[in-house]
């Protein structure tokens, strides 16, 4: 299959270009390198430096006649979401509605987009969530999320595009941006590593349910040959607290720094963790790797960059 990665220089998409091109897929890259690197791409895969929202992309489906899209390109702070809603939407919305406009106009036959659990969800009834809990989005990030997808069961009821959305937990791994807010998994190890101190924030109590990025690979994967459309939860299931996480990435890192708290976010989420149960029987996933072998796998990661 001829394949459109949007966002593919990224930590996650990177990952997933990767794959696709292991099992033989033809791949190209779409992305504006706002957060992605180029250094994350195989040498000689056809990358094209474009906005997701730019004009210039149905030339580009013209020209590659695209059989699937992965859409991963998005404003993924959702601090600056709270902070610019018209951004992110331009980009989450908007450019999303751009991407959707090609698929239908050049035939493209499905899409599987990168969607969010926790900021979808927002404040949990029951732990962990399955696809059936109530839709309450906290941030401008999780609701262009979720309009996403309802414009994705639009596209899928008038032009016959079939879709798989996957609701991602919190995903940390090789590759991963350090810088900004988002990440804490490589925000500790690089600070660690370079003699700092992170600071968490507030009492540090606060659970995710932290997935490893190559489990979230093999899940996008399995999606592709999925003969259908759905929405899918992709978590451990486990919740972990920041405290737990700042400890045992210390240990990795053979720091001795001292747990050092900070205010807590306004807004933060107190606990998400999802469900993977239609995922396991559906598309015959479930995360394979340890939080304790993934982060080793992480600082692994980063000692050798650094």
């Amino acid at each position: 299959m001829k394949i459109l990665v949007t966002g593919g220089a990224g930590f996650i998409g990177s990952h997933i270009v990767d794959a696709l091109i292991e099992k033989g897929h033809k791949v190209v890259v779409l992305d504006d390198l706002s957060s992605g690197s180029v250094k994350n791409l195989p040498r000689k895969i056809r990358f094209i430096k474009l906005d997701v929202r730019s004009n210039n992309l149905g030339t580009l489906f013209l020209e590659e006649h695209f059989d699937a899209v992965y859409h991963l390109a998005a404003q993924m702070d959702v601090r600056k979401s709270v902070a610019d809603p018209k951004f992110d939407a331009s980009v989450n919305i908007i450019g999303g509605l751009n991407l959707l406009e090609c698929c239908a106009k050049y035939d493209v036959k499905k899409v599987i987009f990168a969607s969010t659990g926790g900021a979808i969800y927002g404040e949990q009834d029951y732990f962990p969530a399955d696809e059936k809990h109530p839709l309450r989005p906290l941030s401008p990030y999780g609701v262009a999320k979720l309009s996403f997808e309802q414009y994705l069961f639009y596209y899928k009821e008038i032009y016959s595009i079939d879709y798989i959305s996957l609701r991602f937990a919190n995903i940390y791994g090789p590759r991963q941006n350090p810088h900004g807010e988002a990440g804490v998994v490589a925000i500790f190890t690089t600070k660690f590593l370079n003699g700092e101190k992170p600071v968490i924030n507030g009492d540090g109590k606060q659970t995710r349910d932290y997935v490893y990025v190559g489990d979230i690979v093999d899940a996008n994967i399995r999606a592709l040959d999925y003969p259908g459309t759905g929405i899918f939860n992709l978590g451990t299931g486990i919740e972990s607290d920041v405290n737990i996480l700042f400890r045992q990435i210390r240990d990795l890192t053979g720091s001795d720094c001292e747990e050092v708290h900070g205010p807590a976010k306004k807004g933060e989420q107190l606990r998400s963790v999802l469900d993977n149960s239609l995922a396991k029987d559906v598309l015959g996933w479930e995360p394979k790797i340890s939080l304790k072998q993934g982060l080793k796998e992480t600082v692994d990661y980063f000692k050798k960059q650094k």
